[in-house]
């Protein structure tokens, strides 16, 4: 009670916290006051726990531990910071993530960042009426809400984080907590903390909706921590990642979890965002700046076209673009307003954004979309995703090693030269490195591309391989006649006996090189059967 009364609730409303909750601990009398509706009893002197603006801090009363006597817990400094997972900035009447939460001091990304799921642009996929998510914020009459566990994979600046906290406005908040996270700061006791808050929430009738930003930087066993807490519906988990879940996310997570892809943002999308910043007086470019601005429409589009669909790195630009043409106000339109040119934009963006990863997915992309372009002789396309993997800053080593590769699986015998000329292109990148040896590798992709194409080699090699894998109770010995005796106990035991030497006997023709149980397997089917025709 004394716990109660300091947080200022009234001694009416204390009392009838404890008596619901059996007095065990304050923590849950106060989520109970809480998770009430606004009582129509005329207000008390005191602060009352549904005035519009009151909204007590829970961490500055509670340790993690709650279970333990108020008088056996440690008292915490002011500095100390708040074990408990912290939650999204909340309205009092709606306990919604606000959407004026954002400082003015913020980059003009965040403060654009939208707030509901309707002002999201680009991904109809996931929010149109057919889509999953649809069907689960605005369910038929007679049925409630029932939110999955999701992953929501996509590019940066796609709006994955602007879904997951639209999605916890538009969820029903009497039912709903949203709590986020960042995989990049927290840690074990963290998830933990917010997995036992959510637990004390649902006998309450609210379920926790854990959002987990970056989550592929949780280790194996920080992921597996989710397992039980989804498993029992202690949490609904949704989780956002730049990399593919497949090969960063556990396999038990991922079975738990549906996976979303976003789509990067097309242009006119992103254009859509930077006309909604120019436009916006309260959150928009004007907080910036300090006086009205407009923007050109070749800047837009310079903006949209250059941020490769990242709508972040396409409004921070516009922020910069703007600072400079209010700094340098070199640009007037015809009412006396300062105008951000296209010179303004490429000053701000310096060059063009590229979305390339050399340890994630999109360099697995590239080097497959330029080995296929060479294996289908497109030399044009191969030199594209060359120029595409070099811009996005690859190492060239690692490009000449494939064209190597390269050379013998797809080329093979058809041209038996590729192969020199692909390691003579590896020599000169280490020779000269970039930019110089940019050229050397366009030569060598050119003049693979352009090769006669032969696999037989490879296909030989994988059917050596089966064979050798799938023989039944081991493999043959090496024939005796194949076999070396340097020892003179070799020689009686038959070692090389019978072996005719080429040079020596012209026509040894039926002379055999293979073990008994293959005699007459063939895996090298060359020349290619047009050859033999012909």
């Amino acid at each position: 009670m004394e716990e109660l009364l300091s947080m200022g609730f009234s001694q009416e409303i204390a009392s009838q916290a404890l008596a619901a909750t059996g007095g065990r601990s304050s923590l849950e009398a106060t989520e109970w006051i809480l998770s009430q509706t606004p009582s129509s009893s005329p207000s008390s002197s005191k602060p009352s726990c549904h005035s519009p603006t009151f909204q007590p801090s829970l961490d500055r009363f509670f340790l993690s531990n709650n279970n333990e006597p108020h008088s056996k817990r440690p008292r915490r400094s002011a500095a100390a910071p708040a074990p408990s997972a912290p939650v999204v900035p909340a309205t009092p009447a709606t306990g919604a993530p606000s959407a004026t939460a954002c400082p003015p001091t913020a980059p003009l990304s965040e403060r654009m960042r939208p707030a509901t799921l309707d002002a999201i642009l680009g991904q109809d996929h996931l929010l149109g009426p057919a889509s999953l998510l649809h069907s689960v914020i605005r369910p038929p009459a007679t049925a409630a809400a029932v939110l999955p566990s999701f992953i929501l994979w996509g590019p940066p600046g796609s709006g994955k984080t602007s879904l997951a906290r639209g999605l916890a406005v538009a969820l029903p908040q009497s039912s709903h907590r949203f709590v986020p996270l960042s995989a990049v700061a927290a840690g074990v006791r963290d998830l933990r903390d917010a997995v036992d808050a959510a637990r004390r929430a649902r006998p309450l009738g609210r379920r926790t909706v854990l959002f987990v930003d970056e989550i592929h930087r949780f280790s194996k066993s920080q992921q597996d921590s989710f397992l039980p807490a989804i498993e029992d519906g202690s949490i609904i988990l949704v989780g956002a990642t730049t990399e593919n879940p497949s090969f960063h996310l556990t396999t038990p997570l991922l079975s738990r979890c549906r996976v979303l892809a976003l789509h990067p943002l097309k242009p006119h999308h992103v254009e859509a965002l930077l006309r909604r910043a120019v436009s916006d007086p309260e959150k928009g470019l004007q907080v910036t700046t300090r006086v009205p601005v407009s923007v050109d429409q070749e800047a837009l589009e310079f903006l949209s076209l250059h941020c490769d669909g990242d709508a972040r790195v396409a409004l921070n630009a516009l922020e910069i673009a703007a600072t400079l043409a209010v700094d340098r106000q070199s640009s007037l339109d015809d009412n006396g307003n300062i105008t951000v040119t296209v010179d303004h934009a490429k000053e701000a963006m310096q060059c063009k954004h590229l979305a390339y990863d050399r340890a994630g997915e999109e360099h697995y992309n590239l080097i497959s979309a330029l080995h296929k372009s060479m294996r289908g002789s497109d030399p044009d396309a191969a030199i594209y995703w060359l120029a595409r993997m070099l811009e996005g800053g690859e190492q060239p080593l690692y490009i000449a090693r494939r064209l190597v590769r390269f050379a013998s699986e797809d080329v093979g015998l058809a041209d038996p030269a590729a192969l020199g000329h692909a390691v003579a292109c590896y020599q000169a990148c280490h020779f000269i490195g970039m930019p110089e040896c940019d050229v050397c590798l366009a030569q060598c992709v050119a003049y693979l591309a352009r090769a006669p194409k032969s696999v037989a080699v490879y296909r030989a090699l994988n059917e050596a391989r089966r064979v050798v894998k799938e023989s039944g109770g081991g493999n043959d010995g090496v024939p005796l006649h194949l076999r070396n005796a340097p020892t003179k106990l070799m020689k009686e035991m038959g070692y090389g006996e019978g072996y005719m030497y080429p040079p020596d006997h012209p026509g040894c023709s039926l002379q055999t090189y293979l073990p008994p149980s293959l005699q007459g397997c063939k895996f090298l089917d060359w020349p290619p059967i047009d050859e033999k025709r012909q």
